[in-house]
């Protein structure tokens, strides 16, 4: 059966686009469009779409407190769509707060070209959230409280590979040359291990490497707002996100967690109790002669993914090797199985965060087919597990 659409945008323009670009894949049915939030909640309760494409400002009500009433009575992923500003940014991460499962950003002169880019970006999220199992039936992103004195203030896509894995020291498997992990229906490649219950915080680890993407924003706050600000271990994230979510997002995790949270610097050193967001548009590299230290380059922009989950898995491997501590959280696509391989190569320990507490289970089921993952958890226990190697 098509993925049910319900579009909200008070934009003739935007609704008529959405639709244009939905109704053209078989997968998707847009079964209705509003024009402000109080249609938007009506419409979810009559039409009962799998998917809500949902404005931010809108007239009557606007879409953070739509998705607010539609998560509380009729829980639905809804796909956020924002401007590419800091207050677009913020906006986005309040939608995020409220239950949203993802965002677009509303870029008008992406979405009038001629190119199939956007309308590609657009149905394949959409479709992604709508043959995702489950909705999250509270706010995906908690309220919690923020640090004493603070105040309350996400893809950039190309199309090749880039020459920037080549800095990577070379390996047998290598990330230039690996081919992607793909599977046909049915098809299981490697080993599986199954959900575990028995699994430990390595007792060598010098660095812990995060990678998401879409549902980032929600598991990461989960699990960094659980840490004590003892936390023994530096933390490098990568999510992606544009370069102007990144500083919004580091600011707004940094608030509400008792680690420190920012937005990496090129020459950043990697201090316990410390996590470092690599920014939108460049990519997280660490150098043998500075181990100690997050070198930030400017993402090439032929490269999918800026930043990049393998490079900086890559990266990891070759400095630190059987010392790190890997998680792949919730995303679309296959980013990080490539690095994956070259960290278990070099003896690090992996977890993938699993299917029933993933927003999109793409890029850990890639991590897990292929036979990668020491461990498949829960995000609760992730959370749980790295609290304990904190003690």
């Amino acid at each position: 059966m098509p993925v049910k659409v319900l579009i909200v945008d008070d934009s003739g323009f935007f609704r008529q686009r959405i639709n244009d670009f939905l109704s053209n894949d078989h997968r998707l049915e847009v079964v209705g469009t509003a024009t402000n939030g109080r249609e938007a909640v009506e419409l979810t309760k009559q039409l009962k779409p799998d998917v809500v494409t949902m404005d931010v400002e809108m007239p009557l009500l606007n879409g953070i407190e739509a998705v607010r009433i539609i998560m509380r009575d009729n829980p639905t992923n809804v796909l956020m769509l924002s401007s590419l500003t800091h207050e677009g940014a913020q906006v986005t991460l309040q939608a995020l707060e409220a239950g949203a499962a993802d965002y677009l950003t509303k870029d008008i002169r992406s979405w009038i070209n001629k190119s199939n880019l956007m309308q590609n970006t657009l149905v394949e999220r959409v479709v992604a959230l709508g043959q995702s199992k489950g909705v999250r039936r509270k706010p995906a992103f908690a309220t919690r409280p923020l640090k004493a004195g603070a105040t309350s203030s996400i893809h950039t896509y190309g199309s090749a590979s880039s020459n920037l894995a080549k800095k990577i020291e070379r390996k047998p498997t290598e990330l230039a040359s690996a081919k992607p992990v793909v599977s046909k229906p049915g098809q299981v490649l490697g080993h599986v291990k199954r959900t575990s219950h028995t699994a430990s915080f390595p007792s060598n680890c010098k660095l812990v490497v995060i990678g998401s993407s879409t549902g980032g924003p929600a598991a990461l706050q989960t699990i960094l707002t659980e840490l004590p600000a003892s936390f023994p271990y530096p933390i490098l994230l990568v999510q992606h996100m544009p370069k102007t979510f990144t500083s919004v997002f580091a600011s707004r995790l940094n608030q509400q967690c008792a680690i420190e949270v920012k937005e990496a610097e090129d020459g950043d050193r990697f201090i316990p109790g410390r996590a470092l967001l690599v920014p939108g548009g460049h990519q997280a590299m660490i150098e043998s002669r500075q181990p100690d230290r997050v070198k930030i380059l400017l993402g090439d922009e032929r490269l999918t993914y800026r930043p990049s989950v393998d490079i900086a898995y890559a990266a990891a491997a070759k400095v630190y090797g059987n010392k790190v501590l890997a998680l792949i959280l919730t995303g679309m696509g296959a980013d990080g199985a490539d690095g994956a391989r070259l960290l278990k190569q070099s003896g690090a320990t992996i977890w993938a965060q699993n299917e029933a507490s993933c927003t999109i289970y793409g890029m850990p089921q890639a991590v897990i087919k292929a036979g990668l993952a020491d461990d498949i958890l829960d995000l609760n226990d992730i959370s749980r597990l790295l609290t304990s190697g904190g003690k």
